[in-house]
Formats: structure tokens, sequence, C-alpha cells
């Protein structure tokens, strides 16, 4: 049974915050994935990415997406790369619908510009032409979605409503 709603999209989109929100809205539990994945370990995404890589760190990801999708009344926010894992994203798929959050390269920057919190992004010096870059490699996971919305211009009030009103929560 499919019952999960799963909050796919770029670092920046909106996916925790928005995720929350909905949560509290529909009654039920939130899971962020980088969250869960930063309690398991005892440490941060950055730590992790510092200390041991992004393979290793993509492994402690698979795992915390099967765990996690084998929970069902759940709103999870995914990871920005979450997706790029065929596997990690056929189980998301399996266990709910799956709405994408985009967002206006320019207003990702915005949005995450302070260093030391995206390790994907702090290694380059060009933090646009990389979040470019990666948001067009993503975009063939990004567009498996049941469902995307922008979140450039929206609050995330109006973001939930769409979302509410499109699946008829």
């Amino acid at each position: 049974m499919k019952n999960n709603l799963v909050l796919i999209g770029f670092m920046g989109t909106g996916k925790t915050s928005l995720g929350k929100l909905l949560a509290e809205k529909l009654g039920r539990g939130f899971v962020d994935i980088d969250q869960k994945i930063e309690q398991d370990a005892g440490i941060t995404i950055p730590q992790i990415f510092e200390m041991y890589g992004e393979k290793y760190f993509r492994e402690l990801e698979k795992k915390a997406v099967k765990e996690i999708t084998q929970r069902r009344g759940l709103v999870i926010a995914t990871g920005g790369g979450t997706v790029k894992d065929e596997e990690n994203l056929r189980l998301l798929k399996d266990s709910g619908v799956i709405v994408c959050l985009t967002t206006e390269p320019e207003e990702i920057f915005r949005r995450t510009e302070r260093r030391g919190e995206r390790p994907v992004l702090d290694s380059d010096e060009d933090r646009l032409a990389t979040i470019k870059k990666l948001l067009s490699e993503r975009q063939k996971f990004y567009s498996q979605a049941d469902y995307t919305i922008d979140t450039t211009d929206w609050s995330p009030l109006q973001i939930m409503g769409d979302i509410c009103k499109h699946f008829r929560l």
C-alpha cells in the first residue's frame, strides 16, 4: 500500500520546511532523510563528507531510504541527490506519491549561499554554475515525480495548499 508523501528536489527548494508543515496539517509523521542520516551517524553531513567522502554518505543514504520506506503514513523529505540512485527512487515511488519541488537556479543560489552546510556545493567557487550543472544532471530523476511544483515565488502555505488540492488530501 502506497501512502507516504515523498518530497524530492534540489537542495534549497523547501523540502524540509514544507515537509514539516504538511505532516502537521495531515496528522502524519515527518522524516527528513538527511536528518536521519546525521542522527544515525552521530555527526553532520558536512563531517561525513569531510571524513569519509560522498560514496560513504550515499551508502548511509541508501540504508536510510530502505528503512524509512518500510513505514507508512509519513511525509518524507529526501536529500537533493537521494533520487540519483535508481533503487532509492524505486523504493520511494513504491512507498507513496512523489512531489518534486523546483526553484530557479538563482533562488537556489540565494537560499544556499552559506558555506559549510552544503558539501556538494562548497567544493566549487562558481556555485551558481555548479547548481545549474547539477540541476541539469538530476532532471531525469526529478522528472519521474508524480507532481511537480515550482516553489520560487510561492509561500509554503500556497505550496502546501496546491499539493493538498492536487492529491485531494
